[in-house]
């Protein structure tokens, strides 16, 4: 009798073994399709705005609002998961984001019409935050769900692959769509093309759609107990707590600068479409290239030396872009550097919370710290666009002086948290590496602590 337990164990793990291998290909499927629809629809939001006469005001509202619908949305969705399974919730997060774009394409209708023109990009703005929330509902139970699939040994390996898979894809798309804005804004029907963009876009998030209702999910089921509050997240301050406040300062001080370099390169420096993509994607190229490393790197070295890459390479971006104006330097220079940083930093923080966070509260830690990551986003974008718009300074223009302090603070941000931060798991050393990378920020905490000491005594 035991044996045939036993044998049935055998053929239902055999059988789970090769359903979560079969949901991992299509996840990658399903993520390429996703990140075509994100890069022909969300991606070309900014310029959008700006044809339907938005200002840097209106861009730092919309990057703010959407920074904070997001994470709020993920509160929203962690909740849900108590009673809902995880690819319900992750597909009717995709549905609503589908039927949004509608409204939003008929934004450039009502502009060539001349109807309501200057209500249409605060209506941009609050279409798209909703639009966002959507996107942050399913974003706890899509990442508890991929996490369930994947082995912890093969994290780094397998998102490596998926986003490299996605991000190719998306770029061919990102680029398609540069190019049929630049053939209509000659031909004088800018707002056709973002019109045809967005519906293309709303297309792939169908077939996004239709993959997420087919993909294998484990049974999950939350226990009780698992819920704490956001309060007792922040005042637990544990490792992971201080990794979100990290993320809260850090990208508080990247959306500083970050939403507005569109602005910049279709404004100030008067890129044509084509060539604002060019530069944009440059990063995205270099993050392709070098992604499959940091993926190796992270599964054999763990994410906190990942991190103190990407804090020592984020700085230099928004500093580059003050003095230089070839697309070919931005390119060669803020592009490289960044994609280099992001390759680095979007790997570690997923695999560092996988390692940091059960299971049972993966879901909710999530949603937490990504609503301080979003107010992080929103406090960000909020002042980047009002400095840009209303600060009165002589000696640099208002939007190159918002660079200057991004960098600055996106500096100290790392100078201040990282050192604070530890690995959650068992990595090989890799010497030479703690004392050539870490030292700088170790160092810096060092004295910082040292005159809080002094000056208490």
């Amino acid at each position: 009798m035991s044996k045939k337990r036993d044998e049935i164990v055998v053929e239902e793990s055999e059988y789970l073994i090769h359903s979560k291998e079969h949901a991992r290909r299509k996840f990658v499927a399903e993520g390429s399709a996703s990140s075509i629809s994100n890069n022909l629809g969300a991606s070309y939001i900014t310029p959008f705005a700006l044809a339907i006469g938005a200002n840097s005001a209106h861009i730092g509202f919309l990057s703010s609002f959407a920074g904070l619908f997001s994470p709020l949305g993920q509160l929203f969705g962690s909740r849900l998961m108590e009673k809902r399974s995880r690819r319900t919730i992750v597909a009717r997060g995709t549905f609503v984001q589908m039927i949004f774009w509608l409204p939003i394409i008929l934004l450039a209708y009502l502009y060539w019409k001349g109807v309501a023109v200057f209500y249409l990009p605060y209506i941009l703005i609050g279409l798209f935050s909703i639009f966002m929330f959507a996107q942050g509902t399913k974003h706890p139970a899509w990442f508890s769900w991929i996490g369930d699939l994947v082995p912890e040994r093969e994290r780094g390996k397998y998102f490596a692959k998926r986003n490299r898979a996605n991000g190719i894809l998306g770029l061919t798309a990102f680029f398609v769509a540069a190019f049929l804005l630049d053939y209509f804004k000659t031909k004088g029907f800018a707002l056709l093309g973002f019109g045809i963009i967005f519906s293309l876009s709303l297309f792939f998030k169908g077939v996004s759609h239709n993959f997420l209702r087919k993909i294998f999910s484990p049974r999950f089921k939350l226990k009780k107990g698992y819920y704490f509050s956001f309060l007792s997240f922040v005042k637990k301050y544990d490792n992971y707590g201080k990794f979100s406040v990290y993320q809260a300062v850090f990208y508080f001080a990247v959306m500083l600068s970050a939403p507005f370099f569109a602005v910049y390169m279709l404004k100030d420096l008067g890129f044509s479409y084509v060539t604002f993509t060019i530069v944009t994607m440059s990063s995205m190229i270099f993050y392709l290239l070098f992604v499959p490393l940091a993926g190796k790197f992270s599964d054999r070295y763990g994410n906190i030396k990942l991190f103190y890459v990407a804090g020592l390479l984020f700085p230099i971006v928004p500093f580059l872009w003050i003095f230089l104006r070839s697309p070919v330097l931005l390119i060669l220079l803020p592009g490289l550097i960044s994609g280099i940083a992001n390759s680095a930093f979007i790997l570690s923080v997923n695999n560092f919370t996988y390692d940091s966070v059960s299971s049972q509260r993966r879901g909710l830690c999530v949603a937490y710290s990504s609503l301080l990551k979003g107010i992080g986003i929103a406090l960000g974008s909020l002042a980047g666009g009002f400095l840009v718009e209303y600060l009165s300074i002589t000696f640099m223009k208002p939007i190159l002086f918002v660079f200057l302090l991004s960098s600055v603070l996106i500096l100290f941000a790392g100078l201040f948290f990282l050192p604070q931060i530890k690995e959650e798991r068992k990595t090989e050393r890799m010497k030479g590496f703690s004392v050539d990378v870490q030292h700088p920020f170790k160092a810096v905490h060092s004295d910082v602590v040292w005159f809080k000491n002094f000056f208490r005594n």
